[in-house]
This record gives structure tokens, C-alpha cells and sequence, in this order.
């Protein structure tokens, strides 16, 4: 009993607890709908053959995982620079539109090839981390709020990308295999944006794991003048937040051309940026900078693809869904919130004859 009082009082403290909570929440929706039709479809997985002829994995749950892959690797970089800048850069779906055009740019200059795929991929990486240290030189040396900062390449971006396409919508052959980062590498049942986002998530984690990334990041954010007083340079922090993020950028926009197979710098990865940053949000990360978790930012992208593949599978017109998402995200915006949270640990310790600890903004 004794171990299960001290899980659930780590548990209530846990910056997981609303992410867990939303998607148990969805899960059981989806089954309770079930159950009223029914029909089980939703959770069911099969493999297909695709129109090339492969034989692929299928169902909604597979489309959920692989459809937030963009989001998942976005909101990477974003609770990173969100962690210690205090803030969000709101141009990474512009920014991945400029990084979209320099890749395929470079795809289509040259003959098909591994090396030219993968020398287009490092082009486009470098073009988005200079952007982004664009941004994030604003941010550390002339402290301009990072939403502020990130305004410029907001509305400038796309307009990059017009140039660089030369206002055209080029377009990647059908058989490229530089296609095969959106959609689906030969005799893999599994897509390929889902193999991008475990790869991004271990090395961030091992990253993490074996140097004092974390605890430089967050002891920024909490605190930027004790952060320097013990010789952690926040400039640097947070210039090193926004280059990641813009590798982030650089592997999103490559899952976004593989795709759709084109780069059209009006419409790819439109309206990112909001979704990456609620699943910020929901994934228990303060949007005022602290302490985070990688892990809940990647799972708040999933719940959010939940949502929208459940409100589709309802039949929900979509032009609707976005009210609809809107709704659900803030009543789970409001639960993540200190006040709740602190509410919750003082029920629990009430419920268990235990003594709460607060609940500070940093941990939210």
C-alpha cells in the first residue's frame, strides 16, 4: 500500500500526469464509442498494399503516429527553446518551407543519388539553423522575446521559399528516393517519418542523458543571473536551443516534401507552429521556461493527432474540428495549470494523510 501511496504522490507531481491523463482519456472515449456502435475499427491494425505495391501497415492508429511525426520532431526543438528562452519561435513552419525549397532545390539540380540526398538534407539542415540562430541571436544578445524575434521570419519565410523555388511548385519524380522520408522505405512495413521521430527522440535523449545539456538549459530558464553566476553562459544556451531546433525544422520539412512529393511554399507545414506548441503545452512543459520533459512534449504531438483522427472518425465536418480541438486543448491547458496541479497534490495528501508539497510554476 505504502508503494503504491508513494507512486501516485510521484505521479501527481510528474509533469506526465496531464499527458498520460488526456490520451487514457481519449483511449477510453474511442472505446466507450465503440461499444455504443458497435464497432472497433478504430483500434484496429492491418497490413495493406499500398499503390506501389508494398505491403504496409494500416489503421487509425497507425495514422496517428505517423501523421504527428512532424509535430513529435518540432516540438523537440520547441520545448528546448521554449525551456530556456521563456518563450516560442513561431517561424518554424516558415522556416521549414525556406529548409523544403533548399532540399528540393538541390534534389532536382543534380542526378539521383545517396550522396546528393543526403548533401541536400545537410543544406537544408544548415539553411534552418541559420535561421533559427537568426532568431535566436535577437532573443540572447538583444533580448527580444522569442515570439517577437520570430515574427520576422513568420512573415518573411514563404516569401524565401517563393524565391528560392523561383515561384514555381517544383515537383520530385514519382520514383525519387528521396520520397521515401515521407512516405515509405522498399519492404518496410512502417513508415518512414515514424523511424525519423525514434531517431530524433534517442539521440535528444542520450544527448541529455550524458551531458549537462539539461541542467545548463533549465537552470537558464529558471533563473538566467544564478545561471551565469555559476558560469553557465545563457547566450549560449539559448542560441544552442534555437540551432537544435533547427535541425528539428530540417527534419520535418523533408517529411513534409516526401509527402507530397513537392514543395509548396504556401501550404507545407501551414499552421505548425500552433500545434507544436500546444503539445508543448499539453505535454506538461511551463510555456514560461524551467523545467521540461522531451517525453511529454512527444506525447502531447500524439494527442493531438488522437484528437483529430478521432473527431474524423466521428464524422465531424472539418471545418469544425479546429473548434472542437480548441475546446478539448483548453480544458487540458487549465488542468496542466500550477493552480489545478497544486489543488490536485493537496487532494491527494489530504485523501492520504500526507502533507502536499507546492506545486511551482516550473514543474507545471
Amino acid at each position: 500500500m505504502t508503494t503504491i501511496k508513494t507512486a501516485g504522490r510521484r505521479f501527481v507531481h510528474s509533469q506526465l500526469m496531464i499527458p498520460v491523463i488526456a490520451l487514457l482519456a481519449l483511449v477510453l472515449f474511442n472505446l466507450f464509442r465503440g461499444l455504443a456502435i458497435n464497432d472497433f475499427s478504430f483500434f484496429t491494425i492491418s497490413l495493406v498494399v499500398n499503390n506501389i505495391g508494398n505491403t504496409v501497415l494500416s489503421g487509425n492508429i497507425i495514422a496517428i503516429i505517423n501523421n504527428a511525426s512532424e509535430v513529435a520532431i518540432l516540438a523537440i526543438g520547441m520545448t528546448l527553446v521554449t525551456a530556456c528562452s521563456k518563450g516560442q519561435d513561431i517561424s518554424v513552419g516558415s522556416t521549414s518551407a525556406v529548409a523544403g525549397a533548399v532540399f528540393v532545390s538541390i534534389l532536382l539540380s543534380n542526378p539521383m543519388s545517396l550522396g546528393i540526398i543526403i548533401f541536400a538534407f545537410l543544406a537544408a539542415t544548415l539553411v534552418a539553423i541559420l535561421c533559427h540562430s537568426f532568431t535566436g541571436t535577437l532573443v540572447a544578445v538583444f533580448n527580444i522575446q522569442p515570439m517577437i524575434a520570430s515574427l520576422i521570419l513568420f512573415t518573411t519565410g514563404r516569401s524565401i521559399a517563393y524565391w528560392i523555388n523561383g515561384g514555381a511548385t517544383p515537383v520530385v519524380p514519382a520514383d525519387h528516393s528521396a520520397l521515401w522520408l515521407g512516405q515509405f522505405i522498399p519492404g518496410s512495413p512502417v513508415h518512414t517519418p515514424i523511424y525519423l521521430v525514434i531517431i530524433c527522440a534517442i539521440v535528444i535523449f542520450l544527448v541529455l542523458k550524458f551531458t549537462n545539456l539539461r541542467l545548463y538549459i533549465q537552470s537558464v530558464g529558471i533563473n538566467q543571473t544564478a545561471a551565469r553566476l555559476n558560469g553557465i553562459n545563457p547566450v549560449r544556451m539559448k542560441l544552442l536551443s534555437f540551432m537544435i531546433l533547427g535541425v528539428c525544422v530540417a527534419v520535418a520539412s523533408v517529411i513534409a516534401v516526401g509527402r507530397i512529393s513537392r514543395v509548396n511554399h504556401d501550404n507545407i507545414n501551414l499552421g505548425i507552429e500552433m500545434d507544436t506548441i500546444l503539445a508543448v503545452a499539453i505535454g506538461g512543459n511551463a510555456l514560461g521556461g524551467g523545467k521540461f520533459s522531451i517525453s511529454g512534449s512527444i506525447l502531447g504531438a500524439y494527442i493531438i493527432q488522437a484528437l483529430t483522427t478521432t473527431l474524423l472518425a466521428m464524422r465531424v465536418p472539418s471545418t469544425d474540428i479546429q473548434a472542437y480541438k480548441a475546446i478539448v486543448i483548453i480544458i487540458i491547458v487549465v488542468v496542466a495549470s500550477p493552480v489545478v496541479k497544486s489543488g490536485a497534490v493537496k487532494l491527494w495528501g489530504k485523501l492520504f494523510g500526507k502533507k502536499a508539497a507546492p506545486v511551482s510554476n516550473d514543474a507545471s
